[in-house]
């Protein structure tokens, strides 16, 4: 189904050189683990980025080829293992797929094995417990990433998606797995929902699964259910994002409202979810009507006010200061109708956050790749369609030599490599 992205504000702006332009919010440094990954990704794209032949072919350096053939066999071993008798096996070729699907990007080798790789996630879904469940659904997510809105990524996601949503239904399913369910639902739909009507049936479905926090009063939240309320708003929110108009006015007349009252839970990343998905709302709305209003505007902005400058000591100090921050942009962007943009880097690009639709994208695909988020946003074609940032950049003989990394950076990386293909 085409998507009829919102908020692609930044279509235009971005890609460019390091430093072409200031924002409001400068991404944060990528820490010590990230840094790995993005070393780790680029020794296994090295052929696209660096030539060993320029280098020299001494005894130190490893033979890239003979890696990427090591690669191919592990991955393909991971796919048989998934239907391996024992629980522990399969677990760990379900956290070994987890571990490459998010720092490469391998279409091609995946869409050749895709009826192979749905029938074995399919049965990890239906025979598995919670944590194989759990990892099955991440795996999932990420192989849609991959194959894309295409008739592949559609076959998957039609085949799969009756078993998410019966395990994200099913009360008596472990909590960890119905989040990676109702993660998975909303990331999949996302990419590769056939129709309408499939789009439309999921946002009911998690609807099914947040609204019950709705009635649950403050002084006695239901602290086991809050992070799978909270992960469905997410995927609910990020759903709304390519919603048709009519479906958005009937969300705002419904949920704005009562997402309101979310505010007063306990549970300070329920708070955050649903104070981001009001702001959301608000934007959509905006995009509907520029002269958008909401009636009790007056007692959200007295309430987001207070959010923004929370100082309780029973709170963690972290979570204030998360809380505080956010908060302060949502009252921000009510109050007058403007973002504080981000930028995010990578390798030679700068991609602009300048919108709630984009931010939620954003934060979507960042928590499901982890640090091989900004990877794939170089490479993964699926993410810069989402994206609006066009093919992945060819870089010229001199661009790849200023972006070159050195001899002792690249023994670094092959040994991570080497450490995945025989771990």
């Amino acid at each position: 189904m085409p998507r009829a992205r919102r908020g692609n504000k930044s279509a235009k702006k971005n890609s460019g050189s390091r430093g072409s332009r200031p924002s409001a919010h400068a991404d944060s440094e990528a820490s010590d683990d990230e840094a790995a990954s993005e070393v780790y990704s680029h020794c296994s794209s090295a052929s696209e980025t660096v030539s060993v032949a320029e280098e020299g072919t001494g005894s130190d350096v490893p033979d890239l080829q003979a890696l990427q053939d090591q690669r191919e066999d592990k991955l393909k071993e991971d796919i048989d293992n998934l239907m391996d008798k024992s629980v522990k096996t399969r677990q760990s070729a379900l956290s070994s797929l987890r571990l490459a699907l998010s720092s490469q990007v391998l279409g091609d080798f995946l869409t050749e094995r895709r009826v192979t790789l749905t029938d074995a996630l399919e049965r990890c879904l239906k025979k598995g417990k919670e944590e194989e469940q759990s990892l099955a659904a991440t795996v999932l997510s990420l192989l849609c990433i991959q194959l894309g809105s295409g008739p592949e990524g559609e076959d998957v996601f039609r085949c799969l998606k009756p078993i998410l949503t019966c395990i994200l239904t099913d009360s008596s399913a472990g909590l960890c797995a119905r989040q990676s369910c109702a993660t998975s639902l909303g990331v999949c739909c996302y990419i590769a929902a056939a129709d309408v009507e499939d789009l439309i049936s999921t946002l009911s479905c998690l609807e099914g699964i947040f609204t019950t926090c709705y009635s649950i009063s403050a002084a006695s939240p239901n602290s086991t259910l809050q992070g799978l309320h909270c992960c469905a708003i997410q995927a609910w929110a990020l759903l709304l994002t390519i919603c048709p108009a009519s479906q958005i006015q009937k969300v705002l007349e419904n949920h704005m409202p009562r997402l309101s009252g979310v505010l007063s839970s306990e549970s300070v990343s329920l708070r955050i979810a649903a104070g981001e998905s009001l702001a959301l709302l608000y934007e959509l709305g905006r995009d509907l009507e520029d002269d958008f209003f909401y009636d009790d505007a007056d007692a959200l902005c007295l309430t987001l006010k207070a959010l923004a400058t929370d100082s309780n000591k029973y709170r963690a100090k972290t979570d204030r200061r998360k809380q505080r921050s956010i908060f302060r942009d949502v009252l921000h962007y009510i109050e007058s109708g403007e973002f504080q943009e981000e930028s995010i880097k990578f390798g030679l690009e700068v991609m602009y956050v300048d919108s709630w639709v984009r931010r939620r994208t954003y934060n979507t695909f960042k928590e499901i790749l982890g640090s091989g988020v900004r990877y794939h946003l170089q490479y993964n074609e699926v993410l810069r369609d989402i994206f609006s940032m066009g093919a992945p950049l060819v870089l010229d003989a001199a661009a790849i030599k200023a972006n070159r990394i050195s001899r002792v950076e690249k023994e670094h990386l092959s040994q991570n490599l080497m450490f995945y293909v025989t771990s």
